[in-house]
């Protein structure tokens, strides 16, 4: 006797003429198609949309010994000519003057000046400011106006912001939270000192990839603006700008994660057999509910 393999079908189908098409059934058909389609185009978004994780830990992942610094800042008041960066920090550093990665770019006819600079500071507690401390014999006299606008200011992997920004991680993000920052308003005098405290975190970004995937190091910070006039001895102290720095033995990693293709075609299976799932058992007893309601309405409810 041959066996036949069509025994071993569970899912067999039902000749369309024993079938009965209802209304009911048509409005629960349309309902779950629309509750598939928008389901499944959810799923869909969510799987292709990858997902930040952040981890805190105690470290510094940089191989660096010292820390890049990326400063931007415009003085639409004072002459390149009379400007500097200095920097000091606890190790006993102090460096006075320009540097081989500062461009000096003029404004206002030669007025004012617009400095863009990158230089390196130690991974201790320290500062930079820009005065005209490194000319001060050249601006003997001078009238300073500090008054500024610091366009942008970062630490370490400049990239890392640009890929914050990309996933939404922060609509102002953390890795440049004083971009734009002005300080040129009509109601500041330009004699006042501006002191900025920056608190910095070591950042790692980590993406998973095919070739064994991506990580970068950048810095976020925090920073606190106070500006006053300085005093001592009963006469006014030159004015400046100073970034007062220190970094925090907290890092931050960012990982993004992508959801694996199985466990979307698993959640798409589930949404598709879940919604028929339960349609049918609402169909059934729409179906039960208007029978009885026909029987009880002809007499022959028994």
């Amino acid at each position: 006797m041959q066996f036949d393999i069509r025994r071993l079908d569970i899912y067999r189908k039902v000749p369309k003429d024993l079938t009965q098409p209802t209304y009911t059934g048509a409005m629960v058909s349309l309902c779950t198609v629309s509750m598939i389609a928008i389901l499944f185009c959810s799923e869909l978004f969510d799987f292709l949309s990858p997902s930040i994780e952040s981890v805190l830990y105690v470290d510094d992942p940089s191989e660096l010994s010292q820390l890049p610094v990326h400063l931007d800042i415009s003085l639409p008041y004072i002459s390149c000519q009379y400007l500097g960066i200095d920097i000091q920090d606890d190790l006993g550093r102090h460096e006075v003057g320009n540097f081989e990665r500062m461009n000096n770019l003029p404004l206002n006819g030669g007025k004012g000046c617009r400095i863009k600079a990158n230089f390196y500071v130690n991974k201790v507690p320290g500062n930079f400011h820009v005065s005209t401390h490194a000319k001060a014999r050249d601006s003997r006299g001078l009238e300073t106006n500090f008054k500024h606008v610091l366009h942008s200011l970062q630490f370490g992997n400049p990239i890392i912001g640009n890929i914050s920004k990309r996933y939404g991680m922060e609509q102002q993000t953390s890795f440049e939270p004083l971009r734009e920052f002005d300080q040129s308003g009509v109601k500041l005098t330009g004699q006042e000192t501006h002191d900025y405290y920056l608190k910095v975190v070591p950042t790692v970004y980590e993406e998973q990839g095919a070739d064994g995937g991506t990580q970068l190091h950048g810095y976020q910070f925090t920073a606190t603006h106070k500006g006053y006039e300085a005093a001592s001895h009963g006469m006014r102290v030159m004015p400046a700008i100073w970034f007062r720095y220190q970094l925090t033995p907290i890092t931050v990693k960012y990982r993004v994660l992508r959801k694996p293709l199985y466990h979307f075609i698993t959640t798409v299976c589930a949404i598709v057999g879940g919604t028929f799932t339960v349609a049918g058992i609402l169909d059934s007893l729409l179906f039960s509910a208007h029978e009885v309601f026909r029987k009880m309405q002809i007499g022959k409810l028994s």
